[in-house]
């Protein structure tokens, strides 16, 4: 096994909380005790699956994944995620997407409104006013959005250290569809716009349900909580 690949970390089964949509809840260290938890998020289309918040499994877990279907494309959509996408790339020769712009390997196909891997009716919404580039997924016809780090849903702390528990909270983290300040900071210019026309643009997508890269699926209410926190971060939106 080549050391140019991050090593799988521990990871939770594989679950499908909507039909034809897994999560492998994972996890990722940060820094010296601090292990945060992940989600890797995969799509099937007939027997063809998609990667999204790529997240290394052991032998196992890849034996799992493998009997969902064939890994045909991985799919970065966050600034700051995106260690594991060159495993999925050389273990099962995947399409690598990634917008333009994306710090890190170039990809095989560039990820935008108009061009994706995930089919008919899907969507690529774009942030503009990011200073790196940032997608999310809208999946019309389960009314699911997929986010990577833009909106979070951290009600709980499964996969987290002790360290990374008691640091959520300070972040403005832990509550639903959250909007966390570290990665505002990283990506709002402090000469520029602040990120709430982006997101009243993805408040007028169609979805209901939410699948983050950290935290369990949120179902239904979704988009409510994420007008909540908008209000909470930006005063009125």
């Amino acid at each position: 096994m080549s050391d140019d690949f991050a090593p799988a970390l521990p990871h939770g089964p594989i679950t499908e909380p909507f039909p034809d949509v897994f999560v492998v809840r994972g996890s990722f260290d940060m820094a010296p005790l601090v292990r945060i938890g992940r989600n890797m998020i995969v799509l099937r289309r007939g027997g063809e699956l998609t990667i999204v918040n790529s997240v290394r499994l052991t032998p196992e877990g890849e034996e799992a994944l493998e009997a969902l279907g064939e890994v045909k494309h991985v799919v970065r959509i966050g600034a700051f995620h995106g260690v594991d996408d060159p495993w999925y790339r050389h273990r099962y020769g995947a399409t690598y997407w990634a917008q333009d712009g994306q710090r890190g390997p170039s990809p095989d196909e560039l990820l935008s409104g108009g061009a994706h891997p995930f089919g008919e009716g899907a969507s690529v919404f774009e942030f503009q006013d990011t200073r790196h580039p940032e997608a999310a997924v809208v999946l019309p016809a389960q009314e699911l959005l997929l986010t990577c780090d833009a909106v979070q849903n951290i009600v709980k702390s499964e996969g987290a250290s002790l360290m990374a528990k008691i640091a959520v909270p300070f972040l403005g983290l832990k509550r639903p569809s959250g909007v966390g300040k570290p990665w505002r900071k990283a990506m709002e210019d402090r000469n520029g716009p602040t990120l709430e026309a982006d997101f009243e643009r993805l408040l007028a997508e169609d979805w209901r349900h939410l699948i983050s890269a950290h935290g369990p699926p949120g179902r239904d209410s979704a988009k409510q909580a994420l007008r909540a926190t908008l209000r909470k971060v930006y005063g009125g939106a």
